[in-house]
């Protein structure tokens, strides 16, 4: 600034000094005095801003995790002990047997009086359990189970024998009676009297003849190779309409169920 200040004097003592002759065509502006005395206005600002005054926009929120997916429970009907493998009544832990098989799941655990297994069919966590009070209280598991999980019915499904089908025809129902069923009787009894539940009913027919066994009986016997043979094909689809309900909606696994033809049927 001292600089310019002499260097404008030193012009100033020219000009003074000599006949304005001297210097015929030099003048000194308004401007160029303006130019020379004055300088720009200007500040100096700090380029990184303060994270305050950058964050401007507000971040998008993080998307809340969805709530844990409710497990199915799959029950199937039988009777516990040796003596009853294989018999009528029992077609119910047979099919629950197929699916834990099929999808790699143990049921080793002895849990709320049954036999207990937990994994997942797909992405959809399923607990797989044979209820071992005896078939005709069956709801002492089941009901316990339900409460104490608190699933929700429409998540209850419910294989068992059923008299009133044809051998190996498999029908799939959303809700429903007992149909005189003493397991489903107890099952509907200790669910408070709901009958909303899905059922999977595994046809085991009538007993044959006109001097007809006695149904007691009849459903305490065990079947014979053929008729095993035979329920394998069925075992094979109802694991696959268990599958379908569960991945793809009861609609679905219905009309797969109803489309579905018996070996017998197939010749």
């Amino acid at each position: 600034m001292m600089k310019l200040s002499s260097s404008i004097s030193s012009v100033r003592f020219l000009i003074k000094s000599y006949p304005t002759s001297f210097f015929p065509s030099f003048k000194i502006s308004t401007s160029l005095k303006t130019t020379m005395t004055q300088f720009p206005k200007f500040s100096i600002q700090n380029t990184h801003s303060s994270p305050a005054k950058d964050s401007q926009v507000t971040p998008p929120k993080p998307k809340p995790n969805p709530p844990p997916q409710q497990p199915w429970l799959i029950v199937g009907l039988g009777n516990p002990g040796e003596k009853y493998n294989g018999t009528r009544h029992n077609v119910g832990f047979e099919m629950v047997d197929t699916i834990a098989e099929a999808e790699g799941i143990s049921i080793n655990t002895v849990n709320f009086k049954s036999l207990f297994g937990i994994g997942s069919i797909g992405n959809v966590p399923v607990m797989l359990v044979k209820p071992q009070t005896f078939v005709n209280s069956s709801g002492d598991s089941v009901g316990a189970i339900v409460s104490y999980y608190k699933i929700p019915l429409k998540q209850v499904l419910v294989i068992f024998d059923d008299l009133d089908l044809p051998f190996a025809k498999l029908r799939l129902l959303p809700k429903g009676g007992h149909g005189g069923h003493n397991g489903m009787r107890s099952i509907i009894d200790h669910l408070k009297g709901s009958r909303d539940f899905p059922r999977l009913r595994i046809g085991i027919g009538r007993p044959p003849g006109a001097g007809r066994m006695d149904v007691v009986n009849f459903v305490l016997d065990p079947f014979n190779k053929q008729e095993h043979e035979e329920l394998e094909f069925t075992f094979q689809h109802g694991m696959e309409a268990v599958r379908i309900l569960l991945l793809e909606g009861f609609n679905k696994s219905a009309s797969y169920v109803n489309s579905t033809k018996t070996i017998e049927q197939l010749g």
